[in-house]
């Protein structure tokens, strides 16, 4: 098993590589609070990166753009770490309300928001961990539940290439789908992202061959 510097590199490369505009440059910044949440929560728990998100943008409800420090999308779980000097002793009261809209935005968006301070994280962690794996079991988060919680289409894909038993295409996923090619390979992509299939071969731009991840063949079975 590849160690978490390893993994890590590799995550916030392939992140990075995806992005672009503001987000891309909060990438490049990615600073040691973010990386001591995976570090110290994400990796010991999920021992993966699948399905995780560093920087993830959404739009809040006032219309402004919004950027969560580490988004679990299956589970729609807004991690973040919160150092003291920057978000509570010298905030202003302009940024204290912005802080409150946010977090009503994503409570409104139906995200689940879980915040650590950085001293949390750095001197009593295991606490941490304890209480992300409280709400994984209220959530009721295994295999199954991580299934459940893609959308329709990304099942649909994934029980059609383990059918196949055999690299795939976009034209296949076409043909499953009864869509576009252009709207199949949104819905590649995002698998992709989730690290749930993989790329056959070097192609940097255009993958013609794609197969399933170990992770999506852990699902698969769990639902059999």
């Amino acid at each position: 098993m590849e160690s978490f510097e390893e993994a890590y590199e590799s995550f916030l490369k392939e992140q990075k590589s995806r992005a672009t505009g503001a987000r891309l440059e909060r990438l490049n910044k990615v600073g040691a609070g973010e990386k001591r949440l995976l570090k110290e929560v994400v990796w010991p728990i999920f021992k993966s990166f699948s399905g995780f998100h560093l920087e993830y943008e959404r739009l809040g409800v006032n219309g402004v753009k919004l950027y969560l420090d580490v988004f679990y999308e299956p589970l729609g779980i807004v991690f973040e770490c919160d150092g003291f000097v920057v978000h509570a002793e010298l905030i202003t009261r302009e940024r204290f309300t912005f802080e409150r809209a946010r977090v009503r935005s994503m409570a409104m968006q139906g995200y689940i928001y879980l915040p650590f301070s950085y001293d949390e994280l750095d001197q009593r962690s295991e606490g941490c961990r304890r209480c992300v794996y409280e709400l994984l079991g209220r959530l009721g988060s295994s295999p199954t539940a991580a299934y459940q919680a893609l959308g329709v289409q990304e099942r649909e894909i994934l029980r059609h290439a383990n059918v196949l038993q055999r690299s795939f295409t976009l034209s296949d996923v076409s043909r499953c789908l009864h869509r576009s090619h252009v709207t199949c390979r949104k819905y590649l992509y995002k698998l992709m992202e989730k690290q749930l299939i993989s790329p056959v071969g070097r192609a940097t731009k255009r993958h013609r061959y794609y197969e399933l991840s170990d992770r999506a063949r852990e699902l698969l079975c769990a639902i059999q």
